[in-house]
């Protein structure tokens, strides 16, 4: 039985003190939306729970109740994943901050959901040791919210995504059972739940403690700045130096726009004159690092490079990224508001679609600055635009649908790291079929019959698709009537 607002607040207030509790308007607005502000809904209620227990509590509660909740990390999605529901229970972690345990010798960290990404590495580094995904964001991201996402970051094409780095995780189910996924070693036996969990988007169980794999330094890492005069020359190296065999650490791009933006804030070193620079990260032992780098210096050369530096110490080489890194929050000194995409794509396609993005730009009216992770084809244009003009939000996020479908049309996906959320759910019905999708309610009916956990998000109802028009539904091709509510 669905219960009244006032209800709840008296069951929570028997799990959770009184200040863990937010329901006056005023306190419920920094939970209206995630990264994603162009979409805002308040929540009915928030809890801040600080330990496993409560969680469980709080969960079977809403369970026995029918009450919609959607788990919350640092807030820093950029998809509209942590969107309230306005009749639901907004569940935050931010409480869950603390460094369980790290184990150099096995080289592991066991921490809880709401740790900083950053925070990790800077707790590990004694030990030379270090976290490997480091979203743009890293400072205030958190790794529960890296895992609902399955983030990546600069170094996530020699590295691997949050799924390649985590071994073990903690969850609770709507009904508030505590269970274990993976453990501390290599492997696992069975199904690969771990990595199902991993980009759920909170849709299956709330993530109360992460086990994340730790890497030891490198004996030396250094990156090379390639400036070009056509950003379709950048694409192009981008494939050549893969195909000499070489995987950087990082391999990241960045157009004109995006160049200017980032010197303009962090005063990183880049040549503003330049239509597209590439960095190209190298690390491991002195003597391949020194072999690497003069190889990508050749092969950038040739591709067209007009300028290449290598960073002549550790300083120059931060600043490099410092400037990379910056480039969304740099970009968002020039304009209004800025429409943040994700995308990924087939490497040898690249040139190709820096040039259609051009011509939607022009063909919209809407520039677009361009900072992406070019070693893995994950794309991240930003499109500028002003909220305040009438109809020019509908008009970019029918521009970044555009650029999402182009993204599938060349074989690749509508998300890299960003998750679905509510932005790209229209995406889906492009990027999969109704069996598929019918596939997909099945497993979320596995974890959560009720349909219960962040409702609404990321896996859209076949009527949903039709509505798009992007798939014709057939007699019989329906899931289960139950599974149509998510």
């Amino acid at each position: 039985m669905k219960k009244h607002k006032q209800d709840i607040i008296r069951a929570l207030l028997e799990i959770l003190p009184e200040d863990a509790v937010l329901h006056d308007e005023e306190d419920l607005h920094p939970y209206e939306c995630d990264g994603l502000s162009a979409y805002r809904r308040l929540p009915m209620v928030v809890a801040l729970p600080t330990t496993t227990e409560q969680v469980q509590q709080i969960l079977n509660y809403c369970y026995r109740h029918d009450i919609s909740v959607v788990a919350r990390g640092a807030g820093t999605g950029l998809s509209g994943g942590a969107l309230p529901v306005d009749d639901g229970l907004l569940l935050s972690l931010a409480k869950f901050k603390n460094i369980l345990e790290v184990d150099s010798d096995a080289k592991i960290a066991r921490v809880q959901p709401g740790v900083r990404n950053l925070a990790i590495s800077q707790a590990v580094d004694q030990h030379d040791l270090y976290y490997a995904p480091d979203p743009s964001s890293q400072i205030a991201c958190t790794i529960g919210g890296n895992v609902a996402e399955n983030s990546g970051g600069v170094h996530c094409l020699k590295y691997g995504l949050t799924v390649h780095n985590i071994q073990q995780l903690k969850i609770v189910t709507i009904e508030g059972e505590l269970l274990t996924i993976g453990n501390s070693g290599l492997d696992s036996a069975g199904y690969d739940l771990l990595a199902l969990m991993t980009g759920s988007e909170g849709m299956l169980a709330v993530i109360v403690e992460v086990t994340v794999k730790l890497l030891p330094k490198p004996e030396r890492a250094q990156v090379i700045l390639a400036a070009f005069d056509d950003v379709t020359k950048a694409g192009a190296a981008v494939g050549n130096i893969i195909s000499a065999g070489i995987i950087p650490a990082g391999l990241e791009m960045m157009d004109k726009l995006a160049i200017r933006a980032a010197e303009d804030f962090v005063h990183a070193g880049y040549p503003v004159d330049a239509e597209a620079i590439l960095l190209c990260e190298l690390d491991g032992t002195n003597a391949e690092v020194s072999e690497h780098v003069l190889q990508v210096r050749d092969i950038v050369h040739n591709s067209g490079a007009t300028e290449v530096r290598t960073a002549k110490n550790e300083e120059e080489r931060l600043a490099f990224w410092k400037g990379r890194k910056a480039a969304f929050p740099a970009v968002g000194r020039i304009s209004p508001d800025y429409y943040c995409m994700d995308g990924t794509i087939p490497r040898k396609r690249l040139p190709e679609v820096l040039q259609t993005m051009a011509d939607l730009s022009e063909e919209y009216n809407l520039p677009v600055a361009n900072v992406f992770h070019a070693g893995d084809g994950n794309l991240h244009p930003l499109i500028l635009y002003d909220a305040n003009i009438p109809g020019e939000l509908e008009r970019t996020e029918e521009f970044g649908g555009k650029i999402l479908e182009l993204c599938v049309s060349v074989g690749g996906s509508i998300t890299g790291e960003h998750g679905v959320g509510l932005e790209k759910i229209n995406q889906m019905c492009v990027q999969f079929d109704s069996l598929e999708l019918i596939q997909f309610h099945a497993v979320k009916h596995a974890f959560d019959k009720k349909g219960l956990l962040n409702p609404g998000k990321a896996v859209p109802t076949l009527h949903r698709c039709a509505e798009f028009g992007a798939m014709h539904i057939h007699h019989g091709e329906m899931p289960h009537p139950e599974l149509e509510r998510f």
